[in-house]
């Protein structure tokens, strides 16, 4: 569910101006985005950047920014974690093929992009699927349950079935 009404920028003084670029920074509220059964985007997620014409195609770049709280999908500790997630999408008067679209390319309303689903798109397929505390994280191990971010457990390692025999061997001497 989308709260307010979106934030449109407007581009027409720049739509027939190559070289022309206009700013932008915005905030938006991605609180109703759920990963399982979590929603880890509670703050704000703030955008920022410029759109520029470069020769007639408007290119738009920046970053994304916020701090998302959830629950490690691996080691199932709760994280906090900056997110910084470049922008880089084209914005088009109107689509070609609509069925064989580009996730990367944003169609204008009007003269005007809209911000809201820009950066809700570009946040969702920039955040992995796991939510992950770190991006090198452990886990748990499968045996005793130890956190293997804290170190390693004292479980043994599991012998290869196909390994069984030489073992057998080496134990009879």
């Amino acid at each position: 569910m989308r709260k307010g009404k979106s934030m449109l920028l407007g581009l027409a003084k720049i739509i027939d101006n190559p070289g022309a670029s206009v700013a932008f920074s915005t905030s938006v509220d991605l609180s109703d985005l759920c990963y399982g059964v979590s929603y880890p985007v509670t703050e704000p997620v703030v955008a920022q950047g410029q759109v520029r014409n470069t020769a007639g195609v408007l290119c738009m770049t920046g970053s994304i920014t916020t701090c998302i709280h959830g629950t490690c999908d691996r080691c199932a500790e709760d994280f906090d974690r900056d997110i910084n997630f470049p922008i880089d999408v084209v914005l088009v008067t109107e689509m070609a093929n609509e069925e064989n679209e580009d996730e990367w390319v944003f169609p204008l309303e009007g003269d005007s992009a809209d911000l809201d689903d820009i950066v809700r798109t570009v946040f969702v397929l920039n955040l992995d699927s796991k939510l992950l505390c770190k991006e090198d994280c452990r886990g748990l191990c499968h045996r005793c349950g130890k956190n293997l971010n804290d170190g390693p457990c004292n479980c043994q390692k599991e012998l290869d079935p196909r390994f069984a025999a030489l073992k057998q061997l080496l134990e009879n001497k």
